[in-house]
């Protein structure tokens, strides 16, 4: 057995820390998470060590069908959030435009795993750069199909991250996203 995996559930404290670093005012932080994902008790974790480190008051909130989004951006506006972390999942990358749509709604800057969620008009995202881990990938197919036995390659972790910015929505939301930010962006959307 091999193959390639990837960070999607490690980067949370990250993910968090970027979202600080934008917002720095923000006192408290919603963070979505469904509980039918394998990764979410990796994510909260992390995310949670991380909120009591920056000294973050985080409200987690939890979907997995589309009216409970609905009904979890309602609570976010309620319970005052500043922001929103989006955890990595494919129920949420399949609604990523009516997450998207809801953030911008309720002028809510928010993370996430996927750079898809920055190109449908989301804030930023921070995680790992899945082309680079389908190259990867390949190239193990590569060595396979050439006569390499699987069992002789050893399982591989994509290492490379991608974080990407949306000017247009940073300027919506009256967000001025600092050099510092910007210098360390792999992609700018304007």
């Amino acid at each position: 057995m091999t193959g390639v995996v990837n960070f999607a559930v490690e980067v949370g404290s990250k993910q968090l820390g970027l979202l600080h670093e934008l917002v720095p005012r923000t006192t408290t932080v919603a963070a979505l998470f469904n509980p039918n994902f394998a990764g979410t008790e990796k994510l909260l974790g992390d995310a949670e060590a991380s909120a009591r480190v920056l000294g973050l008051q985080l409200i987690v909130l939890k979907a997995s069908t589309e009216e409970e989004i609905e009904t979890v951006f309602a609570t976010v506006a309620l319970q005052g959030a500043g922001a929103l972390l989006v955890g990595t999942d494919s129920f949420f990358t399949a609604r990523r435009d009516q997450i998207v749509a809801l953030a911008a709604r309720n002028k809510l800057p928010a993370i996430y795993g996927l750079r898809d969620f920055v190109v449908s008009g989301g804030l930023m995202s921070y995680g790992t750069d899945f082309a680079d881990a389908y190259h990867q990938a390949g190239i193990y197919t590569g060595r396979i199909l050439r006569g390499e036995k699987p069992a002789d390659l050893p399982v591989q972790r994509s290492t490379k991250f991608e974080f990407v910015i949306n000017f247009k929505t940073a300027k919506a939301l009256g967000i001025e996203v600092p050099n510092s930010m910007q210098l360390l962006a792999t992609e700018v959307i304007d």
